[in-house]
């Protein structure tokens, strides 16, 4: 059985999610789904070699799409740090642009300059489901991310997290600043 971030392995990992948030044993998944007991046992061992229908049973008798079961998970806070993205030159001008982040399809942005000064975090509370928090420094040092989980940026560093989770914003230097694009879907 391979521990390399396999397919496989996603889909075990996320199978064994999925069965207990829905509060399933291996038995009841299975009579779900109208698949062998032994068969979801495989797959979260990560073995096995699933077919598209038996995913597709999996995912219906667990109340999630069939690409929950598939796709790798997204990390919980995406970083660029300043200079590492993937700089594109203008030909006409001294110009050069940076995907920092796409926009999906569907989804609302709204744009902030923040203002941070050193103290107490600014907490804040989950906000609405699927918003997304994608914040670049553009002076001073801040803390910013979920709760349980916040990573230090300094000028040009970006970074995105959930914005449907407690999160903070801590400043690490005086007059810190940063843009703020909060993304709701």
């Amino acid at each position: 059985m391979s521990r390399d971030g396999s397919p496989l392995d996603t889909i075990a990992t996320a199978l064994r999610r999925e069965r207990d948030r829905a509060g399933f044993s291996l038995a009841e998944l299975a009579r779900q789904a109208g698949i062998a007991k032994s068969t979801v046992s495989q797959l979260e061992a990560g073995a096995g070699n699933p077919s598209v229908e038996t995913l597709w049973a999996l995912a219906g008798a667990l109340g999630v799409p069939f690409s929950q079961l598939v796709d790798p998970p997204v990390a919980p806070v995406r970083v660029v740090r300043a200079g590492e993205g993937s700089a594109i030159p203008s030909e006409t001008g001294n110009y050069t642009a940076v995907l920092l982040s796409s926009c999906p399809p569907g989804a609302r942005r709204d744009v902030y300059v923040i203002s941070l000064q050193p103290g107490e975090p600014r907490r804040a509370d989950a906000h609405i489901p699927r918003t997304v928090e994608h914040v670049v420094v553009t002076t001073g040092r801040i803390s910013v991310g979920p709760v349980e989980q916040p990573v230090e940026l300094q000028p040009g560093d970006y970074a995105s997290f959930a914005g449907d989770v407690p999160h903070a914003y801590q400043a690490l230097h005086p007059g810190s600043s940063a843009v703020l694009v909060m993304e709701h879907s």
